[in-house]
């Protein structure tokens, strides 16, 4: 790997620019600053140790993970504060959580008496005790409880618990992923607070403080200029953006900082082009939670040209007859989705003005227990 400029690099390869890493990262964090509240981001888009450090560094206080392995991984390069926003109820899970949190300040997301009572089981046996935030369901229906009664009921039964210590309420709203135009992402991020605003309020009313009321996917926070009663943000995708960001309109190509190298191994036709970059480099999404918002699978930087089918070591590109396009050549794309292609390689370039600065390992790539 001892590379020093990008045409030194060996084909398909992940390139972070670390100029546009860094004007995403101050920007967000001015965002947390401006509107007063804490920027708790989530680490499951880089995976990448350094760029956490980076985080915390610029002010974040803290990260998100989505499994425990993910968390292991950051806290053995010095992150000490950690939210896991999932559920945990695997006893073996439960007792890395339990070493865990020996040795940094985690939390962990509840949303059922079912998952509090296995994880009061494992923590209260050992004498400790883990706090824990309320899964929120804000339209996504995936995980979390339904606000209101529900979401009371639940704290109301767990708060007797040992071991247990009730940290506050989060909420994701990703079926934003299935919106077509910025206002319809600014309806999701204004309901997305007002819910955790009004149900913290209600908690508060019968006595219950949340202390954390956090909200967070990176559109509703592209568009998000603070709420009365959030305190918290968690957004992910924003370090790198991509194309479906883009495609929400939250986000410009220039804004992206993560692309994917790939050579040109084939032109068979006029109108087809194929390249050394295919499912297992650039992922199969194409929208988020099944909805298709990105046209092809990724965007090719500065062309017309559309990723039109992928196998597995092919993408195979539909192209203009006159495109000047040869075998050989080099294109860089914007991957649809970050999160899933940075998962796929095991390191990653971070170049400057396309030269090579340093060399990431992916730390908790394949980390998904």
């Amino acid at each position: 790997m001892n590379c020093e400029s990008i045409n030194d690099i060996d084909t398909p390869a992940l390139l972070i620019d670390l100029d546009q890493v860094e004007k995403n990262l101050q920007q967000m964090q001015q965002k947390a600053d401006r509107c007063g509240v804490t920027l708790r981001p989530h680490i499951k888009t880089h995976k990448i140790p350094e760029l956490a450090l980076k985080q915390v560094q610029l002010g974040a206080r803290g990260i998100t993970a989505s499994k425990v392995s993910e968390a292991e991984v950051m806290a053995r390069a010095g992150i000490g504060d950690i939210f896991i926003a999932n559920q945990v109820v695997a006893f073996q899970k439960l007792k890395r959580l339990l070493a865990l949190s020996r040795k940094i300040n985690v939390a962990i997301g509840l949303d059922s008496i079912a998952g509090a009572h296995r994880l009061s089981e494992t923590f209260s046996a050992a004498g400790a005790t883990v706090e824990y935030l309320i899964e929120i369901n804000s339209g996504l229906n995936r995980c979390g409880v339904s606000p209101g009664r529900e979401a009371i009921e639940l704290v109301q039964a767990i708060e007797s618990l040992p071991g247990l210590a009730f940290k506050g309420i989060f909420t994701h709203a990703g079926q934003v992923y299935g919106k077509t135009s910025l206002a319809e992402v600014q309806k999701v991020s204004q309901f997305e607070s007002q819910t955790m605003s009004e149900i913290a309020r209600d908690l508060q009313d019968l006595g219950y403080q949340a202390q954390t009321v956090s909200v967070g996917s990176t559109p509703t926070m592209k568009v998000w200029e603070g709420w009365s009663g959030v305190n918290e943000i968690r957004p992910g995708n924003y370090i790198f953006n991509d194309a479906i960001q883009i495609a929400l309109q939250v986000a410009k190509p220039e804004d992206c900082a993560l692309t994917v190298l790939s050579t040109v191994v084939s032109r068979p036709a006029s109108d087809r082009a194929v390249i050394d970059a295919g499912s297992k480099v650039l992922a199969l999404d194409k929208g988020g939670h099944g909805v298709e918002t990105a046209k092809g699978y990724g965007m090719v930087v500065g062309r017309k040209i559309v990723i039109d089918r992928l196998s597995e070591e092919h993408g195979i590109m539909a192209v203009d007859p006159g495109e000047p396009l040869a075998v050989g050549d080099c294109i860089r794309i914007i991957p649809n989705h970050a999160c899933p292609v940075v998962n796929l390689f095991g390191s990653a370039y971070g170049i400057r003005d396309n030269a090579v600065e340093t060399v990431f390992k992916i730390a908790a790539r394949g980390m998904v227990q």
